[in-house]
């Protein structure tokens, strides 16, 4: 079981969920008082170009439980959207922030987890849900298939990476494995890297011995110098750009008065972190790679995310 699975994931696109959660932050950065009142347009680029409700989460539960600083469920949807295609949601995280004790988790569901696609009725791949759907459908589809209730979405397309390292005039890492990937060359050491560059730099994996190990902590050095770059003062002079890119690449139903409150109320969430990677088994399917969940495996995650904080 395990290795079926490790085999396909090693045909897949990078792990994106901390890139997700880079993204969310940063919203949740532009939501902050002090942004607001050098860029009071910042409002309105989050309500009129961020801003999408869906019809399954009731926004008023939800506020309710930020003003009571409860645990939220927040669905992270990572997209590869290309012209001409509407694209599938390769990332599909559902984020829980727990403020009382300071923690967040991160529960990544496999893209291609076999269930119904709940509003179309086809048993499939999950990620088909945002092909079929969109936003709304992988809602509906990820509450139905682990019974629980979102209070909010963020849709990031991934492509926005290069686009968001670009906006905060590139990122400085350093490198601890010498090699080239996508056209570029990345000795050990320091180096300063454009977006172009550093999308290459995350992607790289099959000539890392560490394979997605090694992967990721790339990513994480990656998104470490944005955030550290975000909470320099000179990044105020890059607002605008940010917010573009934003704008162009992420939905989510927040408004900019639910960020607000979000990055005063859930701040401390971000002190501890942890992870949980569903596993099932892998099969073929009308040739079709599906990953199939035990229901064991279900209910699990189920409780890891209602009893989050508890």
């Amino acid at each position: 079981m395990g290795r079926i699975e490790k085999n396909k994931q090693k045909r897949k696109k990078g792990k994106w969920w901390k890139i997700l959660l880079l993204v969310l932050l940063l919203v949740l950065l532009a939501g902050g008082g002090y942004v607001y009142s050098i860029f009071h347009d910042v409002r309105s680029t989050v309500n009129t170009q961020l801003h999408k409700d869906v019809a399954s989460i009731d926004t008023s539960v939800t506020k309710k439980k930020v003003k009571n600083k409860e645990p939220l469920h927040i669905l992270l949807l990572g997209v590869d959207e290309r012209q001409n295609d509407k694209g599938r949601s390769d990332t599909m995280i559902v984020l829980t922030l727990d403020p009382d004790h300071d923690q967040m988790q991160l529960v990544s569901i496999p893209r291609d987890t076999k269930t119904k696609i709940i509003g179309d009725g086809r048993i499939t791949r999950i990620n088909h849900s945002y092909a079929y759907g969109g936003s709304e459908m992988s809602v509906d589809t990820v509450e139905n298939f682990l019974d629980v209730d979102l209070d909010y979405y963020v849709r990031v397309n991934m492509e926005g990476l290069s686009q968001l390292v670009d906006s905060v005039n590139g990122v400085t890492i350093t490198n601890d494995r010498a090699f080239s990937q996508g056209g570029y060359n990345f000795p050990v050491g320091k180096q300063h890297l454009n977006g172009k560059q550093a999308l290459s730099y995350v992607r790289m994996r099959k000539q890392d011995p560490q394979g997605d190990l090694g992967r990721n902590e790339r990513q994480r050095k990656v998104i470490t110098a944005i955030v550290d770059k975000g909470a320099s003062l000179n990044m105020m002079n890059q607002i605008r750009d940010v917010m573009d890119v934003l704008g162009n690449n992420v939905t989510t139903n927040m408004e900019f008065s639910d960020m607000r409150r979000l990055a005063m109320n859930y701040g401390s969430a971000r002190k501890q972190s942890s992870t949980y990677q569903m596993s099932g088994t892998g099969t073929m399917s009308n040739g079709m790679y599906l990953m199939v969940m035990s229901d064991s495996e279900v209910q699990k995650v189920h409780n890891m995310i209602v009893n989050f904080g508890k």
